[in-house]
């Protein structure tokens, strides 16, 4: 009978043992997380405080005249665009026109959000400018293409807004020929600058407008009969 009696309590001695130990290390905190900033080549590791956050890596500031002056560029391509529906029944053409219209909207949200991030302006400051009284920008063709390499002058877009059919993809092609060119530039102009493109999403970025644009060309070149 000892025995008998002896084995329940063990059991459940055991047993309240067990959930002692369960709400025990349910109680435990969290482990403090770890925050380790690597050394430069040679040098060590050091540990940081937890309150540490992360920070994002300066910008250069090419980097922001660069996604400053893309967001502009990138805008008239889309009014480009814009006048397909209207201008034109070329099928092979519009859905040239809405693959650009897609990507370079979608890549101008993109460079808003970078811009935004570093607390940037969004380089509406020209927007701005043309809306003045006495700062018509059409009057000053020369200065807007400077500034943006390849963006169509004022007489350019009032032509390719007037032109129907066959002188609208005549001109629509030769003209975004023109402006993809100018990207191109604007690429090459920012890794050609000291310092600039270091960041990795912007780098990605560049990489993909040159390459797409750079195929792109080739599209537009075959369309127009030209060679490559």
């Amino acid at each position: 009978m000892r025995v008998a009696v002896l084995r329940p309590g063990i059991v459940v001695a055991t047993a309240l043992f067990g959930l002692f130990s369960l709400s025990v290390c349910g109680q435990e905190p969290a482990p403090t997380p770890v925050v380790v900033q690597p050394g430069a080549p040679g040098k060590p590791s050091r540990t940081l405080p937890p309150s540490t956050r992360a920070t994002l890596p300066p910008s250069s500031p090419a980097d922001v005249q660069f996604m400053q002056g893309m967001i502009m560029h990138h805008a008239q391509a889309v009014e480009m665009t814009d006048l397909i529906e209207s201008n034109t029944k070329n099928k092979e053409l519009r859905s040239l026109g809405a693959r650009i219209s897609h990507s370079q909207s979608d890549e101008i949200k993109f460079m808003k959000r970078w811009l935004a991030a570093r607390g940037e302006p969004m380089a509406e400051a020209m927007h701005e400018m043309a809306a003045m009284p006495g700062m018509d920008m059409s009057s000053h063709p020369k200065e807007t293409t400077e500034l943006m390499p390849g963006m169509l002058t004022a007489k350019q877009m009032a032509a390719l807004k007037k032109a129907k059919g066959d002188e609208f993809d005549q001109l629509f092609l030769t003209g975004m020929v023109q402006h993809h060119n100018g990207a191109l530039i604007m690429v090459k102009e920012l890794f050609d600058t000291a310092g600039a493109g270091q960041d990795a999403e912007l780098f990605n970025f560049a990489t993909d407008v040159d390459s797409g644009q750079r195929a792109e060309i080739r599209i537009m070149q075959t369309m127009l009969g030209e060679k490559p």
